[in-house]
């Protein structure tokens, strides 16, 4: 990597999140712009290198702070830092942008409306940064709308109500900093200035710290912008998410099955040799046509997989108030991609499940890893701890997600299911669930190919009659099974009877779905006169005398049941279909 001075600057990169018309935009433009003015007056390329507001990117620039100094050990390994905003404009590339970018948004900047409070995409909002960010601090905008005599009384107001929102997240406590990043409103001329502005900018800069980078495996760039320069190629413009890159590396663009050579490599408008994850990057390549990709991701060739179906482990999200059926269909955000996903729940056997009727299932206390190998007990829908007030943790489950059209992304990401076609005014959660990418199934035959190793089954309770009894150690039953139904897949299971005693299905008898129950341990002397007492009757069926009349009501009052329990196991989602039609 070059050692010029582009190197020497640390790009922190801030994820700006808040709900619709909470000011997202305004903020980012006044931090740049003041910033700018701020730290580059003795620059002669602050106007440059100022605010570069381009699809929701912009940049500021400031001196490294001290802490930042002390925590890289005395060496002088950087002298500027530079804070990238993401800015966020609607839901869906909300969800896209800070999902997508998890590995490397290092602070979250959850912007809040103080008049309207905390609305429901600022609690979606908060939802992904609990699962993707590490530090976020809380921007409370518009003051400018708060009466003056009463301004200070609100934001505290406001500063205590937020605390308690936040006093069981991973956010606990975190700084929360009232401003107008654009005092009048969006249509109001450029000539007020901000207010708390450069306060907000030496808080972003005490909360800074040193990010973990690894410049080891995979390429994986998301690209934000790609255009074109005469003379030169396209430039792709974006972040690294990890790995590293350098000049003369080949890398592909997964969407379209081409692989390109960096010819040059750009940062904070400096050619540099490489660049690492966590940077800011412009890559230029040749022969190709930026109308191609305007956003997307590169990545080492070969890294990343395109999935017709995938297993992830799952979660419910608390605030999701709508149940999780299976084969119900969501919105998967996945690596850079949402798309329309099928899911099916699955989850581990029952405690004691045999040919028993199982108990309900029990909490795992520890992080079961999946695996082909394994028996998994199909469910209807998410299963979540034992009732509605119970503080007890969900079992552990799993889902198989069958894409509406292939996805390209890399393993073991984040995933998360969402309802965004729910009204976006709504005062409803739409992210209904998450978790991590476990298996991936690459071949678009998948059902035939690779579901058959999933062994999914559910528990099925059927229930005959004892017809009559051939001697102390057999009977015969009916009513169980259709004449058509090929009985050799029963021989061998165990049944109960009514009375008590257990057998075992011998296999059919005669042409009628009729069949021989053996059993074991004998039947009981109660058990034999009841049948005896039947057989008596059905001997005397074909008289209508009184005699046969008598017996009928004891024996028509009390059959002999014939229980069985036993595992189905479920194939792909298209048989599972005709499975539940039956049913």
């Amino acid at each position: 990597m070059s050692t010029d001075s582009a190197t020497k600057t640390l790009n922190f990169n801030v994820g700006v999140l808040g709900h619709v018309d909470s000011g997202k935009t305004s903020l980012a433009r006044a931090l740049s712009s003041t910033a700018s003015t701020a730290a580059f007056d003795k620059n002669p390329q602050s106007r440059e290198r100022g605010i570069t507001l381009d699809l929701g990117f912009s940049s500021f620039t400031v001196d490294l702070p001290d802490h930042l100094r002390d925590d890289s050990g005395g060496q002088k390994q950087y002298e500027r830092l530079q804070f990238t905003l993401v800015d966020c404009p609607g839901h869906a590339s909300l969800i896209r942008t800070i999902i997508g970018g998890a590995q490397i948004i290092d602070l979250m900047m959850l912007v809040v409306d103080v008049v309207k409070g905390v609305q429901t995409q600022t609690a979606e909002c908060l939802l992904i940064g609990e699962l993707t960010c590490p530090r976020m601090v809380v921007v409370l905008n518009k003051t400018d709308l708060l009466p003056p005599n009463k301004r200070q009384s609100a934001i505290e107001k406001m500063t205590k109500r937020l605390h308690k929102t936040l006093e069981n997240t991973r956010f606990k406590e975190c700084p929360v900093i009232a401003v107008a990043a654009k005092p009048g409103g969006p249509e109001a001329p450029d000539t007020e200035e901000p207010h708390g502005v450069p306060e907000l900018i030496e808080l972003l800069k005490k909360q800074t710290y040193l990010p973990q980078r690894d410049p080891g495996g995979d390429l994986l760039m998301a690209v934000d912008h790609c255009f074109s320069i005469r003379g030169q190629g396209t430039v792709m413009t974006g972040t690294i998410l990890q790995g590293s890159l350098a000049v003369n590396d080949t890398v592909e663009i997964p969407a379209l099955k081409v692989t390109k050579k960096i010819k040059s490599v750009q940062m904070f408008r400096k050619p540099v040799t490489g660049a690492m994850q966590g940077d800011r990057v412009g890559v230029c390549v040749t022969q190709f046509d930026p109308k191609l990709l305007e956003r997307g991701v590169v990545c080492t060739p070969g890294s990343l997989r395109t999935l017709y179906a995938a297993v992830i482990s799952v979660r419910k999200i608390g605030y999701f108030k709508g149940s999780l059926a299976t084969r119900a269909k969501f919105h998967i955000t996945v690596g850079h991609e949402t798309v329309m996903a099928r899911v099916a729940f699955f989850g581990l056997p029952p405690v004691g499940a045999s040919e028993t009727i199982p108990p309900p299932s029990e909490p795992c206390s520890l992080e079961t890893p999946f695996t082909f190998d394994r028996e998994y007990f199909y469910q209807d829908e998410y299963v979540t701890g034992q009732g509605e007030a119970s503080s007890a943790p969900d079992p552990e489950q799993w889902a198989l997600l069958e894409f509406e059209r292939p996805v390209t992304c890399p393993s073991l990401c984040l995933v998360i299911g969402s309802k965004l076609d729910t009204d976006i005014h709504a005062n409803a959660c739409r992210l209904a669930f998450q978790g991590y990418l476990l298996q991936g199934f690459e071949d678009k035959g998948y059902a035939e190919t690779a579901l058959p190793r999933l062994r999914i089954y559910k528990t099925k309770h059927k229930e005959g009659q004892v017809e009559r009894v051939t001697d102390d150690y057999t009977v015969i039953g009916r009513n169980l099974f259709k004449k058509e139904t090929n009985l050799q897949l029963f021989v061998g299971l165990k049944v109960k009877l009514s009375t008590g005693e257990t057998g075992v299905i011998e296999g059919g008898f005669g042409q009628s779905g009729k069949f021989k129950i053996r059993i074991q341990e004998g039947l009981c002397p109660e058990t034999k006169q009841m049948l005896s007492s039947t057989s008596k009757k059905k001997g005397k069926g074909g008289s209508k005398g009184a005699p046969a009349n008598e017996e009928e009501p004891k024996t028509d009052s009390q059959p002999i049941i014939i229980h069985l329990h036993f595992k189905r196991t479920e194939g792909t989602v298209s048989k599972r279909k005709r499975l539940m039609a039956e049913e």
